[in-house]
């Protein structure tokens, strides 16, 4: 989502203009708070003071929900948040507050609708705003929420606003206006203090996981079936993910009307420069990826017009995206547009390392990036100097069964050239200790399915 009200805008200026340190109270700070948790675990407005929700009990959100002053919301394995369509819930874990939202393969934590018939849009989504570094390309937060609670960054990377661990979120993406819908998952300034790990976004209206700035890692991460990007970045983000699975329903992109937008696996940007912003505004978005599968339409029966590329890096963006599949982009398979970020990929500060790529249509793409670089230079350093290769049948990767779209199976063949293949983390950051370095490409080896139990699939 890109849209902002002026409302909100004008609000962002006062609250920034104010703003002296990141230890100062929220704008969202009442002096009288009231939590608003009924006998029943219904659930609206703002809670101020810890709460601990159980598995005994299902809690429904109604509207926009609010953790702020340094309350901590605990939730227990097996836990079952739910909303109705008539009042999507959207639960926001506002700065200085904490979610402990650790459930276990066995007993996930659901965010999910309440409707006998679910579909996208019935539950709102999922906030964590926290307090590390970002750019300001957005100055305040997407999604109808209250103007008071609406700023988000700070300048502490360090931010801990908790724990998601073994969590779903299941249709969400309430939509405020038409082309402006809450994400799955979203990030706003979330600092590397923070967890998440195993964490799914299952048939969502807008994008599965958007990451507004900040500095969060991230592991075992499915965006499955969300109708926009699966995985977004921009305003700064540089944070680290390892293990994650991108699958793509063909024939279900949001609405985008006249706006010329399109639904892809990555897309990663620094600002936009719409916002009147330089391309190079700091801190540059630079993700560091390793061990992704994202697995587009390739053109199956049905395949929605407004689906796009496997990846899209743009606007200034830099990234490392390493040991990693990417396979059946419709358009495009891997695409660089602007000078800056055509820049950074030529001097080998940017890279798609190490990794297979495949594509319906062209497997490269260049847009808006001058002569330095064209599709076949492109081509050219993907496919030698920064090792990765390409394939012109994706049947040749050898993936068990990855465009099945109701169980996709995105373990490896025992002759996939994915087991054959090592993994390299010698570029960038990769070789960090948060970084397992394991032998094989993509998500997950022949042997080990770490979506069992939790992950669901065919919604």
């Amino acid at each position: 989502m890109k849209k902002l009200t002026a409302m909100f805008c004008l609000g962002a200026i006062f609250f920034a203009s104010c703003k002296k340190s990141d230890d100062m109270l929220d704008p969202g700070t009442v002096t009288n708070p009231t939590d608003t948790t009924s006998s029943s675990g219904e659930i609206r407005g703002v809670i101020s003071t810890d709460q601990h929700w159980t598995k005994d009990k299902v809690y429904r959100l109604r509207g926009y929900v609010y953790v702020t002053n340094g309350a901590t919301l605990t939730i227990d394995p097996g836990t079952k948040i739910v909303s109705n369509k008539d009042s999507a819930g959207v639960l926001i874990i506002y700065r200085t507050a904490k979610i402990m939202a650790q459930g276990t393969a066995a007993d996930p934590i659901v965010f999910t609708s309440n409707e006998t018939a679910p579909s996208p849009g019935d539950f709102g989504g999922v906030v964590l705003v926290g307090q590390a570094k970002g750019n300001g390309n957005h100055s305040v937060i997407e999604g109808g929420v209250d103007p008071q609670f609406s700023v988000f960054g700070g300048t502490n990377d360090a931010d801990n606003s908790g724990v998601l661990k073994y969590v779903r979120i299941e249709y969400a993406g309430k939509a405020v206006n038409p082309g402006d819908e809450v994400n799955g998952l979203s990030l706003y300034g979330v600092g590397s203090g923070t967890t998440i790990d195993y964490v799914q976004v299952v048939r969502g209206l807008d994008d599965a996981f958007e990451f507004f700035g900040g500095t969060v890692n991230c592991k075992h991460l499915i965006a499955y079936n969300s109708a926009d990007d699966d995985f977004d970045m921009d305003d700064g983000f540089s944070g680290k993910i390892q293990y994650a699975i991108s699958v793509k329903d063909p024939a279900f992109t949001d609405p985008k009307g006249t706006t010329g937008d399109i639904s892809n696996n990555f897309e990663v940007d620094n600002v936009n420069p719409s916002n009147g912003f330089l391309l190079s505004k700091a801190p540059v978005t630079y993700p560091v990826l390793s061990n992704f599968t994202a697995i587009g339409p390739n053109n199956a029966a049905n395949t929605s017009a407004d689906y796009g590329f496997g990846m899209r890096w743009r606007r200034g963006s830099k990234f490392v995206l390493a040991n990693s599949i990417v396979m059946g982009g419709q358009k495009a398979g891997l695409d660089i547009e602007q000078d800056s970020t055509a820049s950074y990929y030529v001097q080998g500060v940017s890279r798609f390392y190490n990794s297979f790529l495949h594509a319906y249509a062209s497997p490269f793409r260049v847009a808006n990036v001058g002569t330095f670089l064209d599709s076949a230079t492109l081509s050219s350093l993907t496919l030698t100097t920064y090792k990765s290769q390409l394939f012109a049948n994706a049947d040749d990767i050898k993936l068990t069964d990855p465009f099945n779209n109701a169980a996709p199976n995105l373990k490896p063949q025992a002759t996939s050239p994915a087991v054959a293949t090592e993994a390299k983390f010698d570029v960038g950051t990769l070789n960090d200790a948060f970084f397992d370095k394991v032998t094989f490409i993509g998500a997950m080896d022949a042997s080990n399915d770490w979506t069992a139990q939790w992950a669901v699939w065919g919604r």
